[in-house]
């Protein structure tokens, strides 16, 4: 990681006369230059006779954006000041999901729920909750410390929040859950997250008692689509919050419909138990096993991943798999074709019924977030502009040269599923779908 403080004194003496705004704007440069290369900051930006503001960014622009700066807008280069935390960064020791404080929501004392997370957290402090009291802290980090169990009462079905001018999928969410014990460098919940706990709803009946009557998209699939994973992952609680021994036979008389678990977990015991279903999907958050080993921490390796989503194949269920986010690295074409390659020998392939793609995006509050969080990151040191939707995003011609790579080769490993692109523009995606 560069060191701030060496930054600011070599430009303090490189250009001492720059204002607060123009100063920000080149150190933020000089800091990504320097933290992605591995330099100077005499080698990112040298001294030169009659070096000027305008003179240093053109430099700094050009280093930090190869392939975009001569073709994206002024506007799209986001440079936030630099502002680090040293008290948030993230724990990485590795730990089981053990919180100090349980809270129940008044009337949910004696709830399965409540009763389970006594037996499995013996040494937690357990309180009543009147649905007006603070719980967590201000740390994102510390967000596991903390497990609420509530009655939701509002929030129950939503559609997908596709941007607008993305070419959507017609997902249709159920939101079961609020937070997540893995430390993904880029989930968005890091900088989306305000109450910083983890939120399990006990009433999951409420929940399916919604489903009858809605109405629901269907996107380019043969039946609508409704699932979990949007705030929390699917499974990685299932034990304790048993979701799944529900849902799988509530959806199993609806064979109009489809559900999908979507996950990086193994905690496949609830659904095993509960017996397969074939209008039920369980899907798998899928990477490069490289990507996963330095981005996905606490999460299990591709092959632990694959070998329960054999499990839940040989059981009844169908597969799905996301290659969401893909980040171009170094040897990236080759990685996640190896990826795919290992997804086909290692499930049966009539059993998958899709495949969605997508790469690396996220709004710009996240920046700060990841570099806080994770100050050695390297997901940040790709090329990404403000785009369309406000969202941070790869230059078009790469997006574009990804999906041309990706989108073929999983239609050839997998010629019965549905293979989309996920939260991409409408214009990207053509000729794909």
């Amino acid at each position: 990681m560069a060191d701030i403080n060496q930054l600011t004194a070599y430009l303090d003496g490189l250009l001492p006369s720059l204002g607060m705004n123009k100063k920000r704007e080149i150190l933020r440069l000089l800091y990504e230059v320097c933290k992605r290369d591995g330099s100077a900051a005499a080698e990112a930006l040298p001294a030169e006779k009659n070096l000027n503001f305008e003179r240093a960014k053109k430099i700094l622009l050009k280093k930090r954006y190869p392939l975009s700066v001569a073709c994206a807008p002024k506007d799209a280069f986001y440079l936030p000041k630099l502002e680090f935390d040293p008290a948030l960064k993230a724990d990485l020791t590795p730990r089981p999901f053990s919180p100090k404080t349980v809270y129940a929501e008044c009337g949910l004392e004696e709830d399965p729920m409540t009763l389970r997370a006594k037996k499995m957290f013996p040494s937690a402090r357990f309180l009543e909750w009147d649905g007006k009291e603070k719980v967590g802290c201000a740390n994102f980090s510390r967000r596991t410390e903390t497990l609420l169990i509530y009655r939701e009462k509002y929030d129950f079905l939503k559609p997908c929040p596709c941007s607008h001018g993305n070419a959507g999928c017609g997902y249709n969410l159920v939101n079961l859950g609020f937070g997540c014990r893995f430390e993904c460098e880029y989930c968005f919940l890091q900088q989306y997250q305000n109450l910083h706990a983890v939120l399990l709803p006990a009433n999951v009946k409420d929940f399916l008692n919604k489903i009858d009557g809605a109405q629901w998209r269907k996107g380019p699939f043969d039946r609508p689509r409704v699932g979990s994973g949007e705030f929390t992952d699917s499974l990685v609680f299932d034990e304790l919050t048993q979701y799944s021994r529900a849902i799988v036979p509530f959806f199993r008389e609806r064979p109009h419909l489809q559900f999908e678990f979507k996950t990086k977990s193994t905690c496949v015991e609830g659904l095993l138990a509960a017996g397969g279903a074939e209008n039920v999907v369980v899907s798998w958050s899928v990477n490069a096993p490289e990507f996963i080993d330095q981005t996905e921490h606490f999460t299990p390796s591709l092959t632990q991943r694959l070998a329960a989503a054999a499990q839940v194949a040989r059981a009844g269920y169908r597969l799905g798999f996301h290659f969401d986010p893909v980040v171009p690295f170094a040897g990236w074409k080759e990685a996640y074709a190896r990826a795919a390659e290992q997804i086909a020998q290692s499930v049966p392939n009539e059993r998958v019924a899709w495949i969605s793609v997508g790469l690396l995006r996220f709004s710009r509050e996240l920046k700060k977030a990841v570099e806080n969080r994770f100050p050695e990151n390297t997901i940040l040191d790709g090329e990404f502009l403000l785009d369309f939707d406000g969202k941070m995003r790869y230059p078009e011609a790469l997006r574009r040269d990804a999906y041309a790579y990706f989108v073929p080769l999983l239609r050839k490993l997998f010629p019965g599923a549905v293979v989309y692109v996920c939260m991409e523009s409408s214009s990207v995606c053509s000729g794909l779908l």
